[in-house]
Parts: structure tokens; sequence; C-alpha cells
């Protein structure tokens, strides 16, 4: 029988603002883009928009970019 607070696997999260909630207790969640596992104690980039995990502040912008295509041809004045 599997214990209800295991801590081992996949997480489920709600991505907030500078923070996360755990919703199902586990040591990781998957990148929205690659696939990769990335532990709690280093998560760092999400969206709150989209309630993904990415793996790195690259993969971040690369789906943003994906999702706002628009965001290449903005111009600065």
């Amino acid at each position: 029988m599997m214990n209800r607070m295991d801590s081992s696997g996949e997480a489920r999260l709600r991505y907030l603002d500078g923070d996360f909630e755990i919703l199902r207790p586990g040591a990781y969640v998957r990148c929205a883009v690659t696939g990769d596992s990335i532990p709690l104690d280093i998560l760092l980039y999400w969206s709150v928009a989209r309630q993904e995990a990415y793996v790195d502040a690259a993969t971040s912008m690369r789906r943003e970019l994906e999702c706002h295509p628009e965001l290449l041809t903005r111009r600065t004045s």
C-alpha cells in the first residue's frame, strides 16, 4: 500500500506569484517544455498564467516566445 504522504514521486503544484502551493506532495515536477524532472528544492521558474514549470530561465523564455511570437517583433522606443 502506498503512503499518501509519500514525497518521492511527482508533485502537483498550484503556481502563484513568487511561490507555489503543494496540492500533492512529491519530490519533483516536470518541465512543461523539456519533460525533465525538476526537484522542488531548486524550482525557480514557472508560469502562473499557464500553470507550468520550467527547468531554467532560457526554457521559460522559449515557452513565452512560443505562446507569444509577437514579442519577437516588438520595438522599444
